[in-house]
């Protein structure tokens, strides 16, 4: 039995952390979802970028947006929604068959809201309308301004993946606002069965610290800061609040570990996907690690639900004189940049080949 299969079996969802229209057209996505498990599938800015750039799968579909008047964001995620639409379908009998809990794909807002409360529900609910799919996730980040939008984008019934939570605080910030629009729902008499995960970014963690800690520290810390969150995790849910939700009918909003491949080339490429298999969880994973871990992963012991020995371990950083809350808040703001720059990227390449295709036309 595959390692991928396995890792199911334990009650963690595998989702692919990608998407392009050649994993569509050549059945690719269709066959890890048969063959290694994987239930959902993520996307972000950066991914679409490069998709677009290193494809001319595209092309049409650019030329065809331009002739219709489409040009920049809205060309965008006319490209998006149609790559998503297609893979919701594809999971669609596991989204079904698990009662919503699975079988999700995600949709990120424009970055450049992501310090526009306003801006990015008004985006959120446009494209959960617009896609016509149950099984859509619409990205938000966790960021300050993102959290009242979330919150609002819950009570109004828009399935929400937050991202770039980058610590245990920020990660119960996000679940705060997820149950504060359920809760919401819940008194105005609506159903509270609006679905939603928190993602939380692992492996930028130890990029962040590659040298600045002693060698024996070496790609402990988002293994840490995981553990440290996962134990938040259950608290929450096991909480008197969160079972009054559920009494109502409300589904608890699981946790996603987000960034899990392997940057460090002298650490296993499995590293982070067998450290933090845990059940109700999600690993959403890049495709190299995703296939490595068919290939040759191993499943560890579940992640222990007391946090194990992530404490010592970040007290180990903070002696090195590692600020671990101030690098948290600085993650958030570089991985809140990066898409930005993606996203600008992405948005000159579409223009650039829309230009290209229609000289040649």
């Amino acid at each position: 039995m595959k390692a991928t299969q396995l890792l199911h079996n334990l009650g963690q969802s595998l989702w692919l952390d990608n998407i392009t229209r050649e994993l569509l057209r050549s059945g690719t996505l269709a066959r890890y979802i048969t063959d290694l498990s994987v239930t959902g599938l993520t996307s972000n800015p950066t991914i679409f970028d490069h998709a677009v750039k290193n494809s001319r799968a595209y092309d049409a579909a650019i030329l065809a947006g331009l002739a219709a008047g489409r040009s920049g964001e809205q060309l965008f995620f006319d490209l998006a929604l149609e790559d998503l639409t297609q893979a919701a379908d594809l999971f669609r009998p596991i989204h079904d068959r698990t009662n919503g809990m699975d079988g999700w794909v995600s949709l990120e807002v424009s970055p450049l809201l992501a310090h526009d409360t306003a801006s990015t529900l008004a985006e959120a609910k446009e494209l959960f309308a617009r896609a016509r799919r149950p099984n859509l996730f619409i990205k938000i980040p966790g960021t300050p301004e993102g959290l009242p939008a979330i919150e609002e984008a819950i009570f109004a019934g828009v399935p929400v993946n937050v991202t770039l939570l980058f610590s245990r605080e920020h990660y119960l910030a996000a679940a705060e606002a997820h149950l504060r629009g359920i809760e919401r729902r819940i008194a105005a008499g609506l159903n509270p069965k609006v679905a939603s995960v928190a993602s939380l970014f692992i492996s930028r963690w130890d990029v962040a610290v590659a040298g600045k800690a002693p060698p024996s520290l070496s790609n402990q810390l988002g293994i840490a800061i995981a553990r440290r969150t996962y134990r938040a995790y259950l608290a929450l849910l096991g909480s008197p609040r969160w079972q009054r939700a559920g009494n109502e009918g409300a589904i608890p909003q699981r946790l996603l570990w987000a960034s899990t491949g392997t940057k460090d080339p002298k650490a296993s490429d499995t590293l982070y996907v067998k450290a933090l298999a845990a059940p109700f969880t999600v690993n959403t994973m890049p495709e190299a690690t995703l296939k490595a871990f068919a290939e040759h992963g191993e499943l560890g012991l579940s992640l222990p639900v007391d946090g194990g020995d992530c404490e010592t371990v970040l007290a180990q950083f903070g002696r090195a004189g590692l600020d671990v809350e101030a690098l948290a808040a600085q993650l958030q703001d570089d991985g809140a940049k990066s898409f930005v720059k993606s996203w600008n990227d992405l948005l000159a390449v579409i223009a650039s080949k829309g230009a290209a295709l229609r000289q040649a036309a």
